[in-house]
């Protein structure tokens, strides 16, 4: 016989960020009346990965047609600027150039118009003349325009979801520790020793899904491998006057160093991506032995690194060198000083590498016994953000 059990929630949602509050949102738009708690350790939502990017709404364009990326981006961009529309947040449709600044670069721009006419996306081919005509002082031997690209605020998204969902979300509630029973549900407890009952879990910690997903007791078959993006601000914002991107290496889950026109004006310039020293380093300065010790114990970690050595040599480089960083954004905007590049906050990157050093390069959701596992999220995470949360909540109502 199965025992009564006093559940405190219906859902349990572990991570308040954007992906963590969209899912919950989602739930309760699903299934009204189900109880939903949010537990965050930080003392408001959207404080690493939502709250430190770039604040793009990607189009879509970069993804494998058959991606859940490239799905839940296209719609997710569109549904993202709806949102920010209804709840007035500021948000702001701006179009993007992704420019070729060598010939190597010129047969990856032509895949990027297929793959983006293949994902639905209108893109325009620009010659060098054309491109002086969107951004003056850009330098480049061809380009293509994106029209549906915008920027937005996600910590205002995430806010607003968290609001709208009318979830409990509990924020300085740091998990410790998950007790699953299959017949019963989920216990949590928190660092305050708090004890949180639900029927389903969903992990949605970011740099923390594969730990969450461990205590939880599953084997996530990955793990988190953190990247810092550094960024600067650009002094003279007058020479952008708005996104510009060069062409990724598909090899790469990475865009590469890019100038981005903010809601409030100013110019993001970045990021680079240099392993990080902890799970939440924004800085050199932040080693947690520990956690480094955790990463390089993954044999994924160290295969990685034997594999794209050149280009990560390439990265740290950048990051130790403001010339060499100035020199990289040198290639799009040729009037760029070391002057005009101001630090800024940095952001981590939650990538999931498998055991065979793979970067995993897609959305990754996975299931337990009552456990919904969000174990890849990093950018266009929160484009797609929408999108993602009602695929969980789909797997989240079908195990309730």
């Amino acid at each position: 016989m199965v025992r009564a059990v006093a559940y405190d929630c219906d859902v349990l949602v572990i991570g308040g960020g954007i992906v963590g509050l969209s899912t919950a949102y989602a739930v309760t738009r699903a299934a009204p009346g189900t109880r939903v708690t949010v537990l965050e350790k930080e003392p408001g939502p959207a404080r690493h990965q939502t709250g430190r990017n770039s604040g793009v709404i990607h189009s879509g364009i970069y993804y494998r047609p058959d991606s859940l990326k490239a799905r839940y981006a296209v719609r997710g961009a569109a549904e993202m600027i709806k949102f920010c529309a209804e709840y007035g947040i500021a948000h702001e449709v701006t179009g993007k150039l992704i420019v070729a600044t060598e010939r190597s670069e010129l047969p990856r721009l032509h895949a990027l118009v297929q793959r983006g006419r293949e994902n639905g996306i209108p893109v325009r081919e620009l010659g060098p003349a054309q491109i002086s005509e969107y951004e003056p002082e850009v330098r480049g031997l061809a380009a293509i325009q994106v029209g549906t690209t915008g920027i937005c605020d996600y910590g205002s998204v995430a806010e607003r979801l968290a609001d709208a969902s009318g979830a409990d979300v509990r924020y300085g509630a740091e998990v410790v520790r998950i007790d699953r029973r299959p017949t019963l549900g989920v216990a949590v407890r928190t660092a305050d020793g708090s004890v949180v009952r639900g029927k389903v879990l969903v992990n949605c910690a970011g740099l923390h899904c594969d730990r969450v997903a461990m205590l939880t007791g599953d084997d996530p078959g990955m793990r988190i491998v953190p990247f810092r993006g550094e960024y600067f601000d650009l002094a003279r914002p007058e020479l952008v006057r708005g996104l510009v991107y060069p062409v990724p290496d598909p090899a790469f889950p990475f865009l590469g160093v890019h100038l981005t026109r903010g809601i409030g004006g100013g110019v993001h310039v970045g990021p680079n991506a240099v392993p990080a020293l902890a799970r939440e380093g924004y800085g050199w300065g932040v080693v947690r032995p520990l956690e480094v010790a955790g990463t390089l114990g993954w044999p994924g970690a160290w295969r990685m690194a034997g594999r794209h050595w050149r280009y990560g040599a390439g990265e740290f480089r950048r990051s130790l060198s403001k010339s060499a960083f100035t020199t990289a954004v040198r290639r799009l905007l040729p009037a760029v000083t070391p002057d005009d590049l101001v630090p800024a906050d940095a952001g981590v990157r939650a990538q999931a590498v498998l055991r065979d050093g793979t970067l995993v390069d897609d959305f990754l959701i996975r299931e337990g016994a009552r456990a919904v596992h969000v174990l890849n999220a990093p950018s266009p995470a929160a484009t797609a953000s929408l999108p993602i949360g009602r695929a969980v909540a789909r797997r989240v109502l079908a195990a309730l």
